[in-house]
């Protein structure tokens, strides 16, 4: 298939799931896809599977559902090189926060549950999905308290600067690979933290000055590198140690839009405190999607989606209600 049929198909499958007509979702679907999610939800085989563990319980959940996009775009995929072919949509799916969601107490106010999603198309049909969505950060619309203040700020995340990252239409590939060559740079710069540049020195080869790194819940948004440096890189990196290789499972780009995710991206060990918490010595796993946007030669804007509830719960701390720890044991 061509970039733009895949755009066309998995548009397609994402109008139905908006619409819950699960008929229509299901025949875009092979029969064994597999989906990735996050925590309690995990794994799941099977477009019905899927729909009556996730999708139903959360149209039920956050009534009159829409899907308020703000990036969309596709490509081959770097890891198996570039061989298949991926899209991927990042935004909020919002509604009426009306009845329990995981456990998590509806207000019956609108709620916004900030989303991103890679999907594999293989043969006309949806054969991988990885579906990363900010539990935490619907649990502090309930006015929960998953995590103690942190230094970035905790908002509801706006789409790219320049209202440009719904790429419908076809894009020149020089600009997709010069996207995906700012990723990668990033990444080798990042390696496993043993760079010989500050910090900041080392940030600033592969980010713009005025970059912002728009966090999950519990770590935050940051804005300009020297508080990006302060308000997240620098505290993490001192409370982890024995940081794995970065490992992803597609990674691709389109114009000057693109991005990457694991299962897991890396592992770390918790050997510092970290986020309210006391080290644990324990080894975790980082489930992460990555979206980027390019400016230029450099990374200008990074939304970024972590399992936050798989890794606390590796280092035996429960962060989402009860009710979701009874799923993931079901």
């Amino acid at each position: 298939m061509e970039i733009q049929d895949v755009k066309a198909l998995v548009r397609r499958y994402h109008s139905a799931l908006d619409g819950a007509d699960w008929e229509a979702a299901a025949a875009v679907v092979s029969e064994n896809c597999l989906w990735r999610g996050y925590h309690p939800f995990n794994e799941i085989i099977g477009a019905e599977a899927v729909a009556k563990l996730f999708w139903q319980p959360l149209h039920q959940s956050l009534r009159h559902l829409q899907r308020r996009e703000d990036i969309f775009f596709a490509g081959l995929n770097e890891i198996d090189g570039f061989q298949s072919r991926w899209a991927v949509s990042m935004g909020h799916l919002v509604g009426l926060f009306d009845a329990p969601f995981v456990g998590i107490p509806p207000t019956g106010r609108m709620a916004f549950l900030r989303y991103a999603t890679f999907l594999k198309v293989e043969e006309g049909r949806i054969s991988e999905i990885a579906m990363y969505f900010d539990l935490p950060h619907l649990m502090t619309q309930a006015g929960l308290t998953p995590f103690p203040p942190s230094a970035g700020a905790q908002l509801v995340q706006p789409g790219p600067n320049g209202h440009g990252g719904l790429l419908l239409d076809e894009r020149p590939e020089e600009e997709g690979r010069k996207t995906l060559e700012a990723i990668n740079a990033m990444i080798s710069d990042l390696g496993t933290w043993q760079m010989d540049l500050p910090l900041e020195e080392e940030l600033r080869r592969t980010w713009h000055e005025d970059m912002i790194w728009w966090g999950p819940a519990g770590i935050g948004a940051t804005y300009t590198i020297p508080r990006y440096a302060q308000q997240h890189s620098a505290p993490f990196r001192a409370a982890f140690s024995e940081r794995s290789k970065t490992r992803h499972i597609a990674r691709l780009a389109e114009g000057e839009f693109g991005g990457f995710f694991g299962w897991p991206n890396f592992t770390a060990r918790l050997t510092g405190g970290y986020l309210g918490q006391a080290p644990t010595g324990r080894i975790g796993e980082f489930r992460v999607i990555d979206i980027y946007r390019r400016a230029g030669n450099k990374l200008a804007e990074n939304w970024v989606f972590i399992d936050m509830p798989h890794f606390w719960l590796s280092q035996g701390l429960t962060i989402l209600p009860s009710e979701a720890e009874e799923l993931a044991h079901s």
